[in-house]
């Protein structure tokens, strides 16, 4: 089985890898039947020559490979015909901009691997980057408060090396005593608790976090169980939001009401209600005034978050009162950061976090007979054909 790391062609560029130079040194001792070629690369944020100091040879031979490995999507014109591919396709949802590319997979007579559907059998993923969004994004949101009010200067995420790094740039900040809010107990969520964690901020539970003060910045976690409640006043949990949300109604508004920096690192279902809205972004009482939404959810459950924005450009301002976008810096505005490849700004860490995930998740499969099922689970075509797993895509391929 010959495995191939294929350079990362998207732009704007991504620095990511699925396996650094060390885990590609593990799976070539655990497999012996496993050979790694590593495409060439001025990007990636591992160099070539460390695959080479590491003992990987690098070569422009993906056609010799069985299995491409890569991060974002293909272009088109790049793609090797009768190979299984491993990436991002931003496909399952049916995305339109992405049609021809599923299109020409399907043309080529390609295997494709989604990492978004590499799943155990209880569904969970099994793969992601969502710890790094979730760091990246808390830190983001922090330079962007700094920025919005005159209080401090940090840099750019991508210009630190690494999470200690970032960390070390948190702690050092003098912040006034603010609220902040996090949504979400997931791997975005709990990324971003590592970072607010690592500062020092003090942790406060949901009573004391809505009313009482405090003399120095804090910081409350929510899930969907605090933020929504019963439309029919029955006690309602965590499981049967995300059975019926239809039955629910947003009970976020409360703590808008004293919350000065909002991360948003939550999970939004279909079906589910709105954080907050337009109509309340504008109500007097509505104090948030920074928004990192790391779940970036366009003109969705976080009203203020009206586009994506970028790595280059971060941070706009979104006034409530006109419902447009404006000069963040505004009294009036809220200060929205809403970068949705927020992992592509620490490439060093994700890689090796997913990496270390496709380690010892999906690459076992390749030498056990897949027992478990999970690249079953994750093939989305084959012979040509879209998998029965997968079917539901044939109106999306046909253009319908």
């Amino acid at each position: 089985m010959k495995f191939g790391i294929i350079r990362e062609r998207k732009n704007p560029p991504d620095r990511r890898v699925v396996l650094s130079p060390a885990a590609c040194q593990q799976i070539l001792s655990n497999h012996k039947e496993a050979a790694i070629i590593v495409e060439p690369s001025p990007i990636r944020t591992f160099s070539d020559s460390e695959y080479r100091a590491a003992g990987i040879t690098v070569a422009d031979s993906m056609e010799e490979c069985d299995v491409l490995l890569g991060v974002k999507e293909v272009p088109i014109k790049n793609l090797i015909a009768n190979k299984q591919y491993f990436f991002f396709s931003h496909t399952i949802k049916e995305q339109p901009y992405n049609r021809e590319l599923l299109q020409a997979i399907l043309e080529k007579n390609i295997e494709l691997y989604d990492h978004e559907v590499i799943t155990d059998q209880k569904g969970q993923r099994l793969v992601a980057f969502g710890r790094y969004a979730g760091i990246v994004g808390a830190y983001n949101g922090f330079r962007a408060y700094g920025l919005k009010f005159g209080l401090f200067q940090l840099p750019k995420a991508e210009n630190l090396a690494d999470q200690k790094e970032l960390i070390s740039k948190l702690k050092k900040l003098q912040l006034p005593n603010i609220k902040v809010l996090l949504t979400g107990r997931g791997r975005v969520g709990n990324g971003s608790r590592e970072m607010l964690d690592g500062m020092g901020l003090r942790r406060v539970t949901v009573t004391e976090y809505l009313e009482e003060e405090f003399d120095e910045p804090v910081y409350c976690q929510i899930d969907a169980g605090e933020y929504n409640k019963r439309k029919d006043g029955v006690r309602g949990n965590k499981a049967d939001f995300f059975a019926n949300p239809e039955a629910y109604k947003s009970n976020f508004f409360r703590f808008a009401k004293v919350t000065d920096y909002y991360i948003a690192g939550h999970f939004y279902g279909q079906g589910a209600p709105y954080l907050y809205t337009r109509e309340d972004a504008k109500h007097p009482d509505f104090k948030i005034s920074v928004v990192a939404d790391v779940s970036c959810d366009i003109d969705g459950p976080v009203a203020s978050t009206i586009r994506p924005s970028t790595i280059a450009d971060p941070i706009y301002g979104y006034d409530p009162q006109t419902e447009s976008e404006t000069d963040f810096k505004n009294p009036e505005a809220i200060a929205v950061m809403a970068v949705d490849n927020l992992p592509c700004e620490l490439p060093r860490d994700a890689s090796l976090g997913f990496g270390d995930a496709f380690l010892k998740n999906v690459i076992p499969a390749f030498f056990n007979g897949d027992k478990e099922g999970v690249l079953e689970r994750a093939r989305m075509t084959k012979n040509g054909k879209l998998t029965k797993r997968y079917s539901y895509l044939q109106d999306y391929v046909d253009g319908k």
